[in-house]
């Protein structure tokens, strides 16, 4: 696993100025989820410590290292900040992670869905169901269509439908990532859900602006990930 060390008070000041943009913005209860893909164990320990609101991980592998027995940065699931799965999510390593995760963020296909129901615990999985909201093929997510009949799946399945996610357009303008914001801020509206995970260290403040509850940052907390971090590791 690629790793860099973290500076302790960069990571708390940078916080606290995304978490002003965030005000400004007008995300009085917006959360902030520290991606700490890439960085080792300090970096969860920094997002500790700087009061963030949960962990993001993108690889099962790397995270299950860092939460493994043999890490030094353990704790029960339920006394450490929430660790939000946010990568490419393949159904066979689903049960090594069901110890580790608390929301599972990226859900777009029912083999998926299924694979959850069948692995769960005594507690129902957390998902949000991800919206492909700009049709670009290098995206996850479910086409804006199925979004609804994935969630009644999920459901009838077990598992809580806390809300929707989405990624912003690649290069796309400030326009286009409102326009993708807003269409899954109205279809998490429509089906009744609280949550939208919308945004990332370049688009957060549009998202916020367009009704983000949950914002996923890397790069503007810890700085520039290491260069040898895996770029495509298969989760």
């Amino acid at each position: 696993m690629s790793s860099a060390s973290v500076d302790f008070a960069a990571v708390s000041e940078n916080v606290s100025k995304i978490r002003q943009r965030i005000l400004a913005a007008g995300g009085n209860a917006t959360q902030l989820i520290a991606v700490t893909k890439g960085f080792g164990i300090d970096a969860i320990e920094a997002a500790t410590s700087a009061n963030c609101d949960g962990i993001g991980e993108n690889y099962s592998q790397e995270l299950l290292k860092k939460y493994s027995k043999d890490g030094s940065f353990l704790g029960e699931k339920a006394k450490r900040l929430p660790v939000h799965f946010i990568g490419q999510l393949q159904s066979n390593k689903i049960p090594g992670l069901l110890e580790v995760v608390n929301y599972w963020q990226t859900i777009d296909r029912v083999s998926v869905i299924t694979q959850l129901s069948k692995s769960r615990q005594a507690s129902a999985p957390e998902i949000f169901v991800q919206v492909n909201s700009t049709g670009e093929q290098s995206k996850g997510g479910c086409a804006p269509r199925e979004v609804e009949g994935l969630c009644i799946a999920a459901t009838q399945a077990g598992l809580v439908v806390v809300g929707l996610m989405t990624i912003g357009p690649t290069n796309g303008s400030i326009q286009e990532c409102e326009k993708a914001f807003r269409g899954v801020r109205k279809m998490a509206d429509n089906l009744g859900l609280a949550q939208c995970s919308m945004g990332m260290s370049d688009d957060f403040e549009s998202a916020v602006g367009c009704g983000s509850t949950i914002v996923r940052v890397g790069s503007g907390i810890f700085g520039a990930r290491p260069t040898s971090a895996r770029a495509s590791e298969i989760t």
